[in-house]
């Protein structure tokens, strides 16, 4: 059996997402998101997704075993369900001796998601699954068309797609070119992609939605960060004083977050249980990178209904996942190509006819 097994996660944003950087600063909202610290485009980190996956994955063992106890309560046998609660012990820090982390070779959230014994960072377990970033795959942007999901290739390669020949300070469409198309602010010349029926095809195995799929648009890495910066929801908000019931004085603020519509990919490696012990013993809890995998994905449904990140009082942070298994084999396309090779064919033989 393999040491890891690699599974890729698409997801979409139901709600706008805001994960801040925990503080405010002079520009131009209050309360910013996380960004790539090269690309500066928003992303989710993978602390803040193991998280909300470890604390969700909790909360359905700790359902299951409440069920347990009361289908065993209600025909008078004895449950064989063990003591200590799922959520919210094992979930969290765990260092509380008192509500702590069970630690034990057993514990579907302790096995999976790792476990500390106390302050030292030598003692612990570090857990079967381990969450990447969530990355910016489709990114939706308003247009004189209407709405256009925005990628580019450094963003596809995430999704398994190698795609070259997009280079030029334009956006690339499936249709033949036409009229200049609006991104926000930013007008651009609209070019054709002679293989986008391909990417929208390796999508649509990821289960894109054919509203997405069909108003994709590309354009180059240098443009991508721009356009997504520049069209990220901002919203404004005020405390508002208990005494008086309005707005508090000087406590206005502002946040942003990725837009609804937001197409995200991550990734979930789940290591081989087989080669790890717990006090010694052997992990009972799953027994292969598969089983690792189907216990996290438990905290999926959670995800769609209590979402991630703050502001979840200001209807943020709802994310269903659409795709949930192991990436494709990956593929590469060379956008335009076609286009390319023809062009230098009749350039070359246009020269030679003038020698």
């Amino acid at each position: 059996m393999a040491s890891y097994e690699t599974f890729l996660q698409i997801g979409i944003a139901l709600d706008p997402i805001h994960v801040g950087t925990g503080g405010a600063r002079i520009g131009r909202v209050d309360l910013t998101i996380v960004r790539d610290p090269v690309t500066q485009v928003p992303k989710i980190p993978g602390s803040s997704l193991a998280g909300v996956y470890r604390t969700y994955v909790a909360m359905h063992e700790e359902e299951d075993r409440q069920q347990q106890i009361q289908q065993a309560s209600q025909s008078g046998q004895q449950p064989q369900v063990r003591q200590k609660p799922y959520y919210p012990d094992c979930a969290g820090l765990g260092l509380d001796n008192n509500r702590g982390h069970c630690r034990q070779p057993d514990c579907p959230v302790c096995t999976v998601f790792g476990f500390a014994h106390g302050s030292s960072s030598t003692s612990g377990f570090a857990g079967l699954a381990a969450l990447s970033d969530a990355h910016v795959l489709l990114f939706p942007v308003p247009t004189r068309r209407g709405p256009m999901w925005v990628t580019s290739p450094i963003a596809l390669e995430w999704a398994g797609l190698e795609v070259s020949g997009v280079d030029k300070n334009a956006v690339y469409l499936a249709e033949e070119p036409g009229h200049p198309l609006n991104l926000g602010w930013l007008l651009l010349e609209t070019r054709q992609c002679n293989q986008m029926h391909d990417i929208r095809k390796h999508l649509k195995d990821f289960k894109v939605p054919d509203y997405i799929l069909n108003r994709l648009a590309l354009v180059p890495d240098h443009l991508f960060t721009h356009i997504v910066n520049s069209n990220l929801e901002v919203r404004t908000s005020v405390s508002i004083n208990p005494e008086t019931g309005a707005a508090k004085e000087g406590a206005l603020f502002s946040y942003e977050a990725l837009p609804r519509g937001t197409v995200l990919v991550w990734e979930i490696i789940a290591r081989n249980p087989g080669h790890f012990r717990i006090h010694g013993q052997p992990i009972t809890a799953v027994s292969s990178p598969q089983e690792v995998h189907e216990k996290v994905k438990q905290a999926h449904p959670y995800l769609k209904h209590l979402g991630i990140g703050g502001m979840g009082t200001r209807g943020m942070g709802r994310l269903e996942v659409l795709y949930e298994n192991k990436a494709k084999a990956g593929q590469r396309i060379n956008c335009v190509g076609d286009d390319l090779a023809n062009l230098s064919s009749s350039e070359t033989a246009g020269e030679n006819e003038e020698a």
